[in-house]
């Protein structure tokens, strides 16, 4: 009897075994958290994985969008260099051009003070350059202006062109009229009205001249 009342109701059989099923659940619970934790775990790997290749195929393009950025400024830059050149030698030769040829309005302006000169010249008899009196004075002055403005032109190349029996040349020869029976080859120049310039050698005045046109007979075939 004493026995009996000395026991805990609440610690039979029935007890023990609603402990251990309820150490299983506890121990299933912890075993279904860790798989989920690996299946997380083995779904965060698989994103990562995903994430770098993304990442990855952004940098390929990245790249490559930059390598034809760079391929364009650097075509650019040699463009940009090429035309720079350009400008520098085209700006040499104009400014060369303009040191050479700068003058050449002003001697067209000198050359009619040569003409007048020479014409002023040619118009004196030649009776009347002999002798002494004012008029031979003055005719060595126009003499001497003349020679002095042609020194002066010399220097500055500004050269005379004076083709009398050489082959007429539309270039630098202006034919005013043809000269019949010429002791010269038929286009050759046979006469020179005004002579023409050149400044360097660039053309500023052409010669006007007389062309031939038909040589003269040789007088021995004429006989005949």
């Amino acid at each position: 009897m004493s026995n009996q009342k000395g026991k805990d109701p609440n610690k039979g059989p029935d007890s023990n075994l609603q402990t251990e099923e309820l150490g299983e659940i506890i121990d299933n619970t912890n075993s279904s958290g860790n798989i989920d934790e690996n299946v997380k775990e083995d779904l965060s790997s698989e994103e990562d994985s995903s994430g770098q290749e993304d990442k990855l195929e952004k940098d390929a393009d990245q790249i490559l969008r930059l390598e034809k950025e760079i391929t364009s400024l650097k075509d650019q830059y040699l463009r940009f260099m090429a035309e720079a050149e350009n400008n520098r030698k085209r700006n040499e030769r104009h400014l060369a051009e303009a040191h050479k040829y700068g003058i050449a309005n002003f001697a067209r302006a000198i050359l009619t003070v040569a003409d007048d000169l020479s014409r002023a010249l040619q118009a004196i008899p030649e009776e009347q350059k002999e002798g002494e009196g004012l008029l031979q004075t003055l005719l060595g002055g126009v003499e001497a202006v003349e020679r002095q403005l042609q020194k002066i032109m010399e220097d500055y190349n500004i050269k005379k062109i004076n083709p009398v029996g050489e082959q007429f040349d539309p270039n630098f020869h202006e034919a005013m009229y043809e000269v019949p029976n010429s002791e010269f080859s038929d286009g050759v120049v046979a006469q020179v009205i005004q002579p023409g310039y050149n400044l360097h050698d660039r053309l500023i005045r052409p010669a006007r001249v007389g062309v031939a046109k038909g040589a003269l007979e040789d007088p021995d075939v004429q006989e005949k």
